[in-house]
């Protein structure tokens, strides 16, 4: 049971650490939780992860909002609809099963990953639009948010693409606004989660604490080395998004 604890554990740092700069954490954590605990409710282990997430998503928005200038007028209408439509994917979720869509996943993800390479400036500079899309914005977190709650592998990285593509963001700016969007969707799934009793506490509260220092080391890194950094990281947690999802839809062939 201690070397359960220890991996789930050292899951929560580097997910924490990873998700904060690039997003893609939770790819890290879930799996770490079903290998570490097999007998346990999936519905148990997925609150679990969300206090987690939570943790470490607020936890690397905190340091943002200390080092990096958010505009709430975009920001503020994105994460409000995400926090709305994640509930509503989480019910979808239990209607429709969320397998039939995973072959999608990589398939979005090599898309966003093509993007970002072909365009060598995409997110080195941050020029935010005066007029800023937001209602595109909004209904691009949302439609985000609503993933997020049904599916959710790779939401950090679509909201980062989202506010560099239409908000006219660098890296790092991108990446904190979506901590912010992700946070208010993540709290709204676990709620519905905490309300169902689906979370062993004890191990989320530990998760969380993991998760929290691993997200405090990884936006400082992204603060302190700027969005060629960000970028090069985010670069290769996608490309690693990639691998796994498409991996885990052959498995499931």
């Amino acid at each position: 049971m201690i070397l359960e604890f220890a991996l789930v554990l050292t899951a929560a740092f580097i997910a924490g650490l990873i998700d904060s700069m690039a997003g893609g954490g939770g790819l890290i954590q879930l799996p770490a939780l079903f290998a570490a605990f097999p007998a346990a409710p999936h519905p148990v282990l997925l609150g679990t992860s969300k206090l987690a997430g939570l943790a470490s998503t607020l936890s690397a928005a905190a340091r943002y909002l200390r080092h990096v200038r958010i505009d709430p007028r975009v920001v503020v209408p994105a994460a409000a609809c995400a926090l709305v439509t994640a509930p509503i994917g989480a019910w979808l979720a239990t209607q429709v099963a969320p397998q039939r869509f995973r072959a999608l996943v990589p398939v979005l993800l090599a898309l966003v990953l093509a993007h970002t390479l072909l365009r060598r400036d995409f997110g080195q500079r941050h020029l935010p639009r005066a007029t800023g899309g937001r209602i595109a914005i909004a209904a691009a977190a949302g439609t985000v948010g609503l993933y997020n709650g049904f599916f959710g592998p790779g939401t950090g990285s679509f909201l980062v693409v989202i506010f560099i593509q239409l908000a006219g963001f660098d890296f790092l700016h991108a990446t904190a606004s979506a901590k912010l969007v992700n946070a208010a969707a993540n709290a709204t799934a676990l709620l519905l989660f905490a309300l169902t009793g689906e979370i062993y506490w004890l191990l989320g509260i530990a998760m969380a604490t993991c998760g929290f220092i691993g997200a405090q080391v990884g936006s400082h890194l992204a603060v302190r080395r700027g969005s060629a950094f960000v970028r090069a990281v985010f670069i290769v947690v996608v490309g690693c998004l990639i691998a796994k999802t498409a991996a885990d839809g052959l498995r499931n062939l």
